[in-house]
């Protein structure tokens, strides 16, 4: 019983691991979706006010600005999957956890319950020493 435990205990921690690794993957998606806003906002401004970046046309900012703007929206569904994964991921974790304590308790009592069998069975067989001596 303690072997299967110990097993949930490790599978609990690798899928800690993962779910970390998850995260930051999901993070690194949100920081490139903002730089991808950003971007946005400064191409849109520099259309607005006709500061063109040197050596660029509007026509360039334009494409710059369609290319920016698909750039951004592929990113938002990938983070958009990306968090539900990590939920997915935060639900099996909690689930396991409950089902490694549960293991846990279960192999406590198990030896418990052979520790106590023992000091009974000493005692019975302590017992019927004396009593047969007596």
């Amino acid at each position: 019983m303690k072997s299967r435990a110990e097993k949930l205990g490790r599978m609990v921690s690798l899928m800690k691991l993962q779910l970390r690794l998850s995260e930051w993957q999901l993070a690194q998606l949100r920081q490139q979706q903002q730089n991808l806003q950003e971007e946005e906002a400064y191409l849109v401004t520099a259309l607005n006010e006709m500061r063109l970046p040197t050596g660029s046309s509007s026509e360039s900012i334009a494409r710059r600005l369609t290319t920016t703007g698909a750039g951004a929206r592929a990113v938002q569904a990938r983070a958009s999957g990306q968090l539900d994964q990590v939920r997915a991921e935060n639900r099996r974790v909690k689930h396991l956890e409950q089902i490694a304590r549960a293991a846990a308790a279960a192999s406590l009592r198990d030896a418990e319950r052979r520790a106590l069998e023992e000091m009974t069975g000493v005692h019975a067989a302590v017992r019927d020493r004396t009593a047969t001596t007596g």
